[in-house]
């Protein structure tokens, strides 16, 4: 089976494609562009420099969130129209279990994104020989909640994703926690495709955004911040 794996959650621009348990080729730009600038033209590059074309495509994997509001919309809207269009099912792909999947170290793993002020999203998974599976659903806290949370785990944890060193840096005085390299921090098309590996295939009208927090025109409607 080839996947293609679409990651746009955050400020990396990610895509990669998976075949038969080998990562045939990802690209990962870190931009300021919109991803709707980047994010096709480097599907067709990968899928070019992997001697593959759009037609061999079997599934299509894209991050449905938490993160960008603007970025989650355009990754969605680009795999919607391409498995409508080759009429290929697709599959909606956690941000953050993505972050654990690019992280892919024993133990626990926790991804922390940043939300606004104090929050973050965040999740808790553990990967067992290679074997990831999840601890805590997504949710959006408080960085002081998460410490409180993972000290409950009494064991190391990594810590990755775009909050991860800010997170580290503030309540590391333990040394509970270890902090993912740079190379697998952040999201990765690659992370997408090996979490899609276990899910369910959807049709393109049943990928939703998962947001985990009210967007700015229904947080404006209601007074709220």
């Amino acid at each position: 089976m080839l996947i293609l794996g679409i990651e746009t959650s955050g400020k990396t621009a990610s895509a990669a494609v998976f075949e038969d348990s080998v990562m045939l080729c990802q690209n990962t730009l870190f931009t300021s562009r919109t991803h709707s600038q980047v994010i096709l033209p480097m599907v067709k590059s990968i899928l070019e420099e992997s001697g593959k074309i759009i037609n061999d495509i079997d599934l299509i994997a894209v991050s449905a969130g938490p993160g960008s509001y603007t970025g989650i919309r355009i990754g969605i809207a680009a795999v919607k129209a391409m498995a409508f269009s080759l009429g290929i099912p697709c599959c909606a792909v956690s941000s953050l279990e993505g972050l654990a999947y690019t992280s892919a170290a024993e133990g626990y793993i926790c991804p922390v994104m940043k939300a606004r002020q104090e929050l973050v999203y965040t999740a808790l998974f553990l990967c067992e020989n290679g074997v990831i599976s999840r601890v805590k659903e997504d949710c959006i806290i408080s960085v002081s909640e998460l410490d409180a949370l993972l000290r409950k785990a009494g064991e190391n944890v990594v810590i990755c994703g775009d909050g991860a060193q800010q997170f580290t840096e503030q309540f590391n005085e333990n040394g509970l926690y270890r902090l993912s390299p740079p190379h697998v921090r952040l999201q990765s098309g690659a992370g997408i495709c090996l979490a899609a590996m276990n899910k369910e295939t959807q049709s393109p009208e049943d990928i939703q955004a998962s947001y985990l927090q009210l967007v700015k025109a229904e947080k404006d409607l209601l007074g709220t911040k």
